[in-house]
């Protein structure tokens, strides 16, 4: 079985739809999507139709909660821009995702299974982000049955094998390379390079993995972003640096 795992697009339709022009040279059985969909200054109306016509198993991540939950006014200008555009369909359409799914042998969650916004693969300290320990990431994982935890949130191709076999992959990011946050500290994620992101799994006697990443006019992207007085993602999306 060859299952394809994409997150957090992030409204970036041509780096989508890049994605899935090499997803079908792949060959692939599934396609699973781990959340944060539609939130950002670029295509949010257009990327949601895009998702609801291929009706991949899609799990929400804390930017469809955030849309879903809090008022205009106190939305950070990424989910603003989503929650002005977005039709009530698509708006219902999010509110009936699950925050997690169980797949035979495979969990998705877009943070950990304990939170949306906690970092599985990822330790955010004063100092910044560094890779999370063994001890850190099983702690985070808990006793989830599931020998494969699919996971998103910090934009970053990154995977662990624990101690009892458990593996965690996180695809990386198909529409953000890079980004800052200051929560629960100021830090930074960077993937180095604009392309688009994500993982294909191929199960044999075990898991194996492969980093996908896949050109795209993400120049027109960045241009988009700019029309919205969005510099910060004009130059992620051209860089890869946050």
């Amino acid at each position: 079985m060859r299952v394809a795992v994409l997150s957090d697009i992030h409204g970036n339709l041509p780096a989508l739809e890049a994605v899935l022009l090499d997803i079908e040279r792949q060959r692939v059985d599934r396609v699973v999507n781990l959340g944060d969909l539609c939130s950002g200054p670029l295509w949010p109306c257009e990327t949601a139709d895009r998702l609801i016509a291929l009706g991949w198993p899609t799990i929400r991540g804390n930017h469809e909660r955030q849309l879903l939950e809090m008022p205009l006014d106190r939305m950070e200008a990424s989910d603003r821009f989503a929650a002005a555009a977005l039709r009530a369909g698509q708006l219902d359409w999010m509110a009936a995702l699950p925050e997690a799914l169980q797949i035979d042998e495979m969990l998705l969650v877009h943070g950990s299974p304990r939170s949306d916004v906690e970092c599985l693969l990822e330790t955010v300290t004063v100092a910044g982000m560094r890779p999370a320990t063994a001890d850190e990431v099983g702690e985070r994982l808990g006793d989830a049955a599931a020998s494969l935890a699919l996971c998103g949130h910090t934009h970053l191709q990154r995977m662990m094998t624990l101690a009892d076999g458990r593996m965690v992959v996180n695809p990386g990011s198909v529409g953000l390379p890079a980004y800052r946050d200051d929560r629960p500290f100021p830090h930074r994620a960077e993937s180095g390079s604009p392309h688009a992101r994500y993982a294909i799994l191929t199960r044999g006697s075990g898991w194996r993995v492969a980093f996908r990443q896949v050109a795209y006019d993400w120049e027109a992207a960045a241009l988009r972003a700019e029309a919205d007085d969005r510099a910060d993602w004009a130059r992620a999306l051209r860089t890869g640096l946050a």
